[in-house]
């Protein structure tokens, strides 16, 4: 990959670079198949990370300087902003339109088969990137199952939502992001912080806007490091050791697999993130008393204690409502109906179709490549 390549951009394939760039969103927000695979699937690898590589020394000089028509000549502006444009899309739709942390509670089954099979047919694909599988390439994949063993048995199943860690969980995402083979989101699942980014983005645009921008303000700062830090260094490595690079991160992704098998027994905590106080004979308050709450979803409100109980009027009682947060601490795989500890309960072909359709879903996009 050269490092001096420049931006061959046209506004003409503007549309194009959108919906790759929707897609590439798409497999980010999924815990499942990486938008850096996605990028290799539809054949703009070279290209975002020369896109990447162009935020250099030399463009930050010139932009803090106000030179701003010479850092822009450089930059590979066009190309980042119709490819961003349609991952920010992605982003906003998985979680304004079709809210996925949501489903993730209430249809798992069918949710985490779709991601299973993402990461299949991704495995699938890198191993297409190989020109020959030789024993090296085998002894590199069976050090990245090694390796993805060990990092799913190392990170706890609750980690802290600190600004520190929260931190860290931006800088490592967003290496994934940009690596064939990792799941930025995947990572994010298995560290615990999946369900509290998506969270935060959904709360932006509503009424808690600012702590949505202010959960998500550590995570973009690490970001920024990590993309920095790592693209660089990622340029470097897989122009020198190309196949074994993408071998060490098949196996990463064969032994990171079980985390992500639709069939678990999932055990959650519930932690109060939010209390409130409102007038008993409110709109709110009223329907909350009067409907059934679902504890299936990742949150929900719930009626507290009613203050001033005693009172013979309504109007001069309160009742607290509160903010529900569920997480996940612990899940244990098994095989329906073989297994001991098998659900009786559980969606059999949902988990079933979900896998077909993740499969399909990423062989359909490399043949659509090979055909481009």
């Amino acid at each position: 990959m050269q490092e001096s390549a420049k931006d061959k951009t046209t506004f003409k394939e503007a549309p194009f670079l959108v919906i790759k760039g929707f897609l590439m969103g798409s497999a980010d927000i999924v815990p499942g198949v990486s938008g850096g695979t996605m990028a290799l699937i539809l054949g703009i690898y070279e290209r975002l990370l020369n896109a990447i590589k162009s935020v250099n020394g030399p463009f930050l000089k010139s932009f803090f300087t106000f030179k701003w028509k010479t850092a822009f000549k450089e930059l590979h502006i066009k190309f980042l902003i119709f490819l961003f444009g349609g991952i920010f899309a992605a982003l906003a739709f998985f979680t304004k339109v079709v809210p996925l942390q949501v489903y993730m509670f209430t249809h798992p089954e069918i949710v985490y088969g779709l991601f299973f099979g993402l990461i299949l047919g991704s495995i699938y694909i890198l191993y297409k990137t190989l020109n020959e599988i030789s024993w090296q390439e085998i002894l590199m994949s069976i050090v990245g199952v090694g390796i993805g063993l060990w990092i799913v048995s190392l990170v706890p199943a609750d980690t802290p939502e600190n600004p520190a860690f929260v931190f860290l969980s931006g800088m490592i995402s967003i290496c994934a992001m940009i690596l064939p083979g990792i799941s930025g989101s995947y990572l994010l699942l298995i560290m615990r912080k999946y369900d509290y980014l998506l969270s935060n983005i959904g709360m932006i645009g509503g009424t808690e806007t600012l702590d949505g921008i202010i959960g998500l303000l550590p995570f973009m700062l690490g970001a920024v490091v990590g993309l920095a830090a790592f693209s660089r260094f990622l340029s470097w490595l897989l122009g020198k050791y190309h196949s074994q690079t993408i071998s060490v991160l098949i196996g990463f992704l064969i032994g990171s697999l079980f985390v992500i098998w639709p069939y678990q027994n999932r055990e959650f905590v519930e932690q109060v993130r939010e209390t409130v106080e409102i007038d008993y004979t409110s709109e709110r308050a009223q329907e909350l008393l009067n409907s059934e709450v679902n504890e299936n979803l990742p949150e929900y409100e719930r009626v507290g204690k009613i203050i001033n109980p005693e009172s013979s009027f309504d109007e001069f009682k309160k009742i607290e409502v509160e903010t529900v947060k569920k997480k996940m601490i612990k899940s244990k795989p098994f095989v329906p109906g073989i297994s001991e500890n098998s659900n009786p309960d559980t969606n059999v072909w949902g988990g079933v179709i979900g896998i077909l359709i993740g499969m399909m879903m990423v062989g359909g996009l490399d043949y659509l490549r090979e055909k481009s």
